[in-house]
């Protein structure tokens, strides 16, 4: 509990108990007023300041206007223990309100302890701690276990795990030795590494994450502006209605002959003011949203703004890039066909050529053949340009790369329509077979489509890949729609049409990797990015970052989007339908101060408490 919350605690029990001791005390009845004048400044005297407050400042219609106009009324006609009573409750009411904010804030501050103290840099053989601000690109800084890496870099010497749950939301601890690169932020499990710092602070991960959580909430929702709107007509329309709500009954009565009862409208319209104050709506809609990005954030999915939460429950279309998005981005063998020969032998050719190329081909080549036998390295090794490589292996003259290649050496192959990269194998002249290289799909990619299109989301695919390619990998998938071999403005063209055929309702959300899709996350509705960890392209272009590579995060994204709009409106719907239903019966004569208490206080809690579910 903070000091503010304990001030407020020791006030509201004070002023109950002074209030409790006056009414069981035999105090005279023509000084009850004043006895109750000490509890009522005790719980009001902050209500009327900020009231008076508000006046100066031409501020004026705000709930401690209300507050402070009713009760001052009510002590006016002699109603002095409602008048206390309503400051009792209000104030109980804006406790729990500051506990509830507090919580949910903390939900977020927990993601801001990810914000590192210091870095240790070795200077003159000592270890100093340095402000990470203080600390340039290039410098080389200590982590020990347990600590927090307080700067992005890469490792120089040692190896560690690093937990990153921080950033992505994920327990599982990931390994890091040297070369390996490190964002700010994971800390530091088991074990000393140095880094070489390949950042400033203020452009590390952990900072440009930070300052996305930090103004997240300046973006505002439609129903967040909907109720800014709302209150700015509103509580003028209210302290206009209860003014007319006093003067004109009593002047109709006397034109008419009979008594006003000045008293009594007075009394009516004070209690007309006390129901109206907007305090629900105010605090628990934009509470709801905090809550639901702060739920967000703790999973690895963070959002820049309500806005974005808001539209993201509306998602008709989601358009996916391809590669880094839906496939890993790196290619594995998927298969081989023999001829005259085993696979061992096709393998052993292939990689003793393959083993002295650096193309990400030759790579997946090499380390699908390290499993299963001894690669040894071909001589006079020569790679031929838009066709393949050739060398010497046992003696003997061996190719691998396309049919172009092949035909060289006089065989003739066909090109193949399967969706796959293909390399060719030939030895002393002799055709050996092929084998079949692929971009692998993701793990978490077919059941985040299926989720997707279980709920009637449209999905679309973009990619600059082959046709066959994409054929395969959108049948694998169930993907609704494909556009294959497309250049980056082509893919923002396509976008547009989806945009264009979506109507004035439903979001169309882009997914990419965050490097390369810049114009396309810009332009869509919520552009997405996918596996954002350290990538700054992604953190500085997205509306909503997954700090993973897990799709599903998306879908879980849309659940917290759906269950805080959900909230949202049963607040808004509950909260005016109470207090105009309380407003008549107060304009009537029928609710009397108690039940405007509820109207105002009890109905906050209630919505208060329905925000909060949003935390989970």
């Amino acid at each position: 509990m903070t000091k503010k919350q304990k001030n407020k605690l020791i006030r509201i029990v004070v002023g109950f108990i002074l209030t409790v001791m006056i009414y069981l005390l035999p105090i005279p009845e023509k000084w009850e007023w004043a006895a109750l004048l000490v509890p009522y400044f005790v719980l009001g005297c902050d209500i009327l300041k900020k009231a008076l407050s508000g006046i100066v400042r031409g501020q004026v219609f705000d709930e401690n206007f209300l507050m402070g106009i009713a009760t001052v009324g009510a002590y006016l006609i002699g109603e002095y223990v409602e008048a206390v009573a309503v400051l009792l409750f209000y104030q109980l009411g804006e406790l729990f309100e500051s506990y509830a904010v507090g919580k949910s804030r903390r939900n977020i501050s927990e993601l801001m302890n990810i914000r590192p103290d210091y870095a240790n840099v070795m200077t003159d053989g000592e270890i100093q701690k340095l402000d990470p601000n203080e600390v340039e690109v290039g410098t080389e800084i200590i982590v020990f276990p347990g600590e927090r890496v307080p700067i992005d870099g890469i490792i120089t010497e040692g190896e560690t795990q690093l937990e990153v749950s921080a950033l992505t939301g994920e327990s599982l601890p990931a390994e890091a030795s040297v070369g390996t690169a490190v964002f700010s932020g994971s800390v530091n499990i088991s074990g000393k590494i140095k880094l070489k710092t390949t950042k400033v602070f203020g452009e590390s991960t952990v900072s440009k994450i930070l300052d996305l959580i930090q103004n997240a909430a300046m973006k505002k929702s439609k129903s967040e502006n909907f109720i800014t709107r709302f209150a700015r007509v509103y509580t003028p329309a209210v302290c206009i209605s209860a003014l007319l709500l006093f003067l004109l009954p009593p002047l109709v009565s006397i034109a008419m002959g009979n008594a006003p009862m000045w008293s009594e409208w007075l009394f009516r319209s004070l209690t007309f003011l006390v129901i109206s104050c907007p305090c629900a709506l105010v605090i628990s809609v934009p509470l709801s949203f905090f809550g639901g990005i702060g739920a967000a954030g703790k999973k690895g999915i963070l959002i820049k703004g309500s806005n974005y939460l808001e539209k993201l429950s509306d998602t008709k279309t989601v358009v996916f890039d391809k590669t880094g998005t839906l496939t890993k981005g790196t290619f594995e063998v998927t298969g081989s066909e023999e001829v005259n020969c085993s696979e061992k032998e096709l393998l052993y050719i292939a990689a003793a050529l393959e083993s002295g190329s650096k193309h990400p081909i030759a790579k997946s080549v090499v380390a699908y053949a390290k499993d299963k036998l001894q690669v040894n390295t071909a001589e006079n090794i020569k790679e031929i340009p838009g066709q393949g490589i050739s060398g010497t292996v046992d003696g003997k003259t061996a190719l691998a790369g396309n049919t172009k290649l092949m035909k060289t050496v006089g065989i003739e192959l066909e090109e193949t329509e399967k969706a796959s990269t293909v390399v060719h194998v030939a030895f002393d002249g002799e055709y050996k077979g092929c084998i079949y290289i692929s971009d692998v799909i993701k793990k978490t990619i077919p059941e985040a489509l299926k989720i997707l299109n279980r709920r009637k989301i449209k999905t679309v695919m973009l990619t600059g890949d082959r046709n066959a390619v994409a054929q395969k990998i959108a049948n694998e998938l169930s993907v609704s729609e494909f556009y294959s071999e497309l250049l980056p403005n082509d893919k923002v063209e396509h976008l547009e049409k989806l945009l264009e055929g979506k109507g004035e309702k439903g979001t169309v959300v882009f997914v990419g990797d965050g490097i390369n899709d810049a114009p396309v996350l810009a332009r869509s509705d919520i552009g997405v990015a996918m596996g954002a960890l350290g990538a700054d392209a992604a953190i500085e272009s997205a509306d909503i970052v997954l700090m993973d590579d897990d799709l599903l995060k998306l879908c879980k994204g849309m659940e917290i989007s759906k269950k805080t709009l959900k909230i949202v409106r049963q607040n808004i719907a509950f909260s005016l339908a109470v207090k105009f239903l309380c407003l008549i019966l107060g304009a009537l004569g029928i609710a009397n101060m108690w039940i405007s208490i509820f109207a105002d206080v009890g109905v906050m809690v209630i919505a208060v408490l329905n925000a909060m579910r949003t935390m989970k």
